[in-house]
């Protein structure tokens, strides 16, 4: 599987994703300025997480208009595959390719600590090696974490079973609406989540909850 990992100023998690990227997948994923035009032929693009431009404006809106990002949509909508991770998560979300947004923190304090995650949706290319219902340990480091829509897309998202993770067993760090964790798009190409998964792969780590959803690449 080959992979792309995109590189923003302030971006301080795209060497985790690569090892993570690599230590699961044998292949070494590419590393794409923000500047670039354009992304090599990969199956998958994954948007990291940090502070893309100081978190200035709001988290990851400067960064959804770099120019790697028109690509990014566009090859998206031909089925290409994208992971927003925290940040990522932002940044995807400003881009247009998730419904929503990433608000401050219900307590308005940065949160940096493990959190439960219950796998709501088993089907995706990130959880198909995964349980539905499966609860796995997995840190969060955000201020904006706290995930908000209108009604209607809430109804939606639920209804048609977008909703890949939720923070279980009352972890919830930032006030998500429904203890939303991570979602998916509807045709199924494009996951924004706010936890770290890549930072708990390895037994150095402390836990290798989320090593399976690494593995799940490889069968997508």
């Amino acid at each position: 599987m080959k992979s792309a990992v995109v590189v923003f100023p302030g971006i301080n998690r795209e060497r985790d994703m690569m090892l993570a990227l690599e230590s699961v997948t044998g292949t070494k994923p590419v590393a794409v300025w923000h500047t670039e035009t354009e992304l090599p032929k990969v199956d998958l693009v994954v948007v990291p997480g940090g502070f893309s431009y100081g978190d200035y404006l709001r988290c990851g809106a400067i960064a959804a208009r770099s120019p790697i990002m028109e690509d990014i949509r566009a090859k998206a909508l031909r089925g290409l595959k994208v992971l927003g991770v925290c940040n990522g998560f932002q940044i995807i979300t400003e881009a247009g390719l998730l419904p929503g947004a990433l608000v401050r923190n219900a307590d308005l304090r940065f949160v940096c600590k493990e959190v439960r995650l219950r796998v709501e949706n088993d089907s995706t290319f990130f959880t198909n090696r995964m349980t539905k219902g499966a609860i796995v340990s997995c840190p969060v480091a955000h201020g904006e974490g706290n995930y908000i829509c209108d009604a209607e897309t809430l109804k939606r998202l639920e209804g048609e079973n977008r909703v890949v993770f939720r923070y279980a067993e009352n972890t919830n760090p930032n006030g998500a609406l429904n203890d939303i964790a991570g979602i998916v798009n509807d045709s199924g190409t494009v996951i924004g989540m706010m936890p770290h998964p890549e930072n708990m792969i390895e037994p150095l780590h402390g836990r290798t909850d989320c090593r399976p959803l690494f593995e799940s690449l490889l069968a997508a």
